[in-house]
């Protein structure tokens, strides 16, 4: 199988790109601007004969035209990985996600491709507190620039598919974390923890409560459900069935980095940042009824992922 992998090179895309190479019936084209994908991610790859990589935007719609010609597959990865950078630059999920997302499927109609794999997110579902949000929950009013985003291209491929017989996997994943990872909290823990062992400012109160979800988990379930799901538009939630709080995120980060007497500074109110969902509850019976589980829970997925970063980063 031909696939195409959109920011191929970032946390998830490479880590996709890793699975389906395990394959030696795939061949695989990676597309990254390199915005915060790695090259030294995808480096094991260079000189395997079944792997391509193109540098480029996906705002180059002529360049989409060209590299999709031939492809039977296509794995939607890319996009602004940073929610708070939307209060700055408030165009900037615009264009990484919506725009880039019409170009893409513009590219697929126009060469006839007919799959598509979307990575969401838990930020379509907006701020509805300890609500627990199913695939068919609404109305559906993001809070910040990256939520809407996602959306608005979920929104774009469901055209599509409708209007050019083209058939899509959707995810709305819980936050992702494990190996690779270019943002988040532990991420963020780990390099301020790296300049000052001694202090460690937390973003809003630290009792904001979500799932976490690992990689390994987020590449078997997206490749299960494309086997075992066949709708025209096929969304799924997923995610863990725990949750876990900032401050016990922050505990993990400080006990695998072997800390003592670290002082934790909080700052105002219940959240990071404008955008910032501070309690996400989500629903995942519909993946769970279809027969897939996932093997880590969140405090497991965290403490993994944390161990992955301190021994990559």
């Amino acid at each position: 199988m031909k696939v195409l992998i959109t920011g191929g090179a970032g946390f998830i895309g490479s880590n996709m790109t890793d699975r389906l190479l395990n394959d030696e019936k795939n061949e695989v084209t990676i597309i990254d601007n390199f915005c915060s994908g790695q090259m030294s991610y995808i480096k094991d790859h260079q000189k395997n004969n079944r792997f391509n990589l193109i540098k480029g935007d996906m705002l180059d719609i002529e360049l989409l035209k060209d590299i999709i010609q031939g492809q039977d597959f296509v794995y939607h990865f890319s996009a602004n990985p940073d929610i708070a950078k939307g209060m700055i630059q408030t165009d900037l999920d615009l264009k990484q996600s919506i725009i880039a997302t019409y170009n893409l499927m513009e590219a697929m109609r126009i060469h006839n491709i007919k799959n598509i794999v979307y990575s969401s997110g838990s930020g379509v579902y907006g701020d509805v507190g300890f609500i627990e949000t199913a695939e068919s929950f609404g109305p559906l009013l993001p809070i910040s620039m990256y939520g809407a985003s996602k959306l608005g291209a979920e929104g774009i491929i469901s055209a599509f598919c409708h209007m050019f017989d083209i058939q899509a996997w959707i995810y709305r994943f819980a936050n992702v974390v494990g190996r690779r990872q270019t943002h988040g909290v532990g991420f963020d823990f780990i390099n301020k923890l790296r300049k000052n062992s001694e202090m460690l400012q937390i973003l809003g109160d630290g009792k904001q409560s979500k799932s976490y979800i690992h990689i390994s988990d987020v590449i078997e379930a997206m490749l299960y459900t494309i086997e075992k799901s066949n709708d025209r538009v096929n969304l799924f939630n997923v995610a863990t069935y725990d949750y876990i709080t900032v401050n016990e995120i922050a505990k993990i980060v400080i006990e695998e980095m072997a800390l003592n007497n670290v002082i934790l500074e909080h700052t105002d109110g219940d959240r990071g940042w404008k955008g910032d969902v501070p309690v996400v509850r989500i629903n995942q019976r519909k993946i769970n009824n279809l027969g897939w589980k996932p093997k880590l829970s969140s405090i497991e997925a965290v403490r993994l992922s944390i161990k992955e970063m301190l021994e990559y980063m």
